[in-house]
């Protein structure tokens, strides 16, 4: 297998042995989401694998917060330092992970330079928009995104569902790029106790207003409803809703046992595009509570492994039962099937086609 890296009229090709990979990101640290856990867990397993990662993030430029969500942060005018980044590294493969400031000007770099480079899609950006900006048509928000995605040599999505959708909004370069999960760093805990009335109910992801989180938080249910999370919408829903516990952003071990100390893991988002906190809770040995929507309907599926209802209280009562009567495969067992190494190893494949390849 080789990646075709094109300068001027000359295609070079390089086997895969050992590549150079630039991952270009404006979603990074201090966020704590899906994204930025997907792209540290890749970067590892890939230099695992013998290959040297670089990552050109927002850390260490002049940045501006994003309008309606400062938390994250967006680098302005960042195209002679990313350039210089680029010629010093001389990746072998690019990949553009998001549609910033970064990803636009990494986009605008690699046309330039007829350097190839592959993207993914992890935000559902119609939605995330429609859900600030009413007035704004979503088909609007598919062009512009057909526009930056269009050039890639592969775009890359976490399931076939989403495959399917994105092409019926007219995507052509279409590969699937799964998610997995570190089950040993994600794990239960024997005897995991929480300070709280149980049964403990857990969101963990950002709180923001795609999220849905009030759905999970008006919900008639008994013991205790936990959120770990930070995000513009937090204020609004922790002065709303009293009795629920806010945990703000917790990363490592607190996380963990957060998890495993927790009965069902409730994710009332409809717009993910994959769930990473679904397999992370069920590592950890919790069943989920979910809509069966598009994430929830990848991840769990049919397995006894929580339960998918569009009525989410009868959702969690049932992935209490699970809880308490776990099936096979557990929760836990079910997590152990969902590698890193298998999405690596996708992500390797994919940045290995070239353009022209159906």
């Amino acid at each position: 297998m080789h990646i075709i890296r094109r300068s001027g009229d000359f295609a070079l090709a390089l086997p895969a042995a050992h590549l150079k990979i630039l991952i270009v990101t404006d979603a990074w640290k201090p966020q704590v989401n899906g994204v930025v856990r997907t792209l540290e867990a890749l970067g590892e397993d890939l230099t695992t694998l013998g290959h040297t990662v670089r990552y050109a993030t927002p850390e260490g430029r002049l940045t501006i917060g994003l309008p309606t969500y400062r938390e994250i942060r967006l680098a302005v005018f960042p195209r002679r330092q990313l350039e210089k980044e680029i010629r010093e590294f001389a990746p072998h493969a690019e990949h553009i992970a998001t549609e910033g400031t970064l990803g636009m000007r990494a986009r605008r770099i690699c046309l330039k330079h007829a350097i190839a480079f592959s993207t993914s899609f992890h935000t559902r950006f119609p939605e995330y928009v429609r859900a600030r900006f009413p007035l704004v048509p979503e088909e609007l928000v598919y062009r512009w995104l057909r526009w930056f995605h269009g050039p890639a040599t592969a775009m890359m999505v976490a399931t076939e569902r989403l495959k399917r959708e994105m092409q019926a909004h007219g995507f052509t370069n279409l590969r699937i790029w799964s998610r997995g999960v570190d089950v040993d760093h994600f794990h239960p805990i024997v005897g995991a106790h929480l300070p709280y009335e149980a049964p403990v109910w857990l969101y963990v992801g950002r709180v923001a207003v795609e999220k849905n989180i009030e759905a999970f938080l008006k919900l008639d249910l008994p013991g205790t409803k936990m959120v770990v999370g930070d995000g513009p919408a937090r204020g609004e829903l922790e002065a709303r809703y009293p009795d629920a516990r806010f945990l703000g952003a917790l990363s490592g071990e607190a996380l963990v046992q957060a998890y495993a100390g927790s009965d069902v893991f409730v994710f009332p988002s409809r717009t993910d595009t994959f769930g990473l906190v679904l397999l992370e809770a069920l590592a950890c040995g919790i069943p989920v509570a979910a809509y069966p929507v598009q994430g929830p309907l990848d991840v769990v599926g049919d397995a006894p492994v929580g339960a998918l209802d569009e009525d989410l209280q009868a959702a969690c009562l049932r992935a209490l039962e699970t809880a308490r009567h776990p099936g096979t495969p557990t929760p836990r067992q079910f997590a152990e099937a969902h590698s890193w190494r298998a999405c690596t190893l996708q992500f390797l494949h994919n940045i290995m086609v070239e353009p022209d390849d159906p």
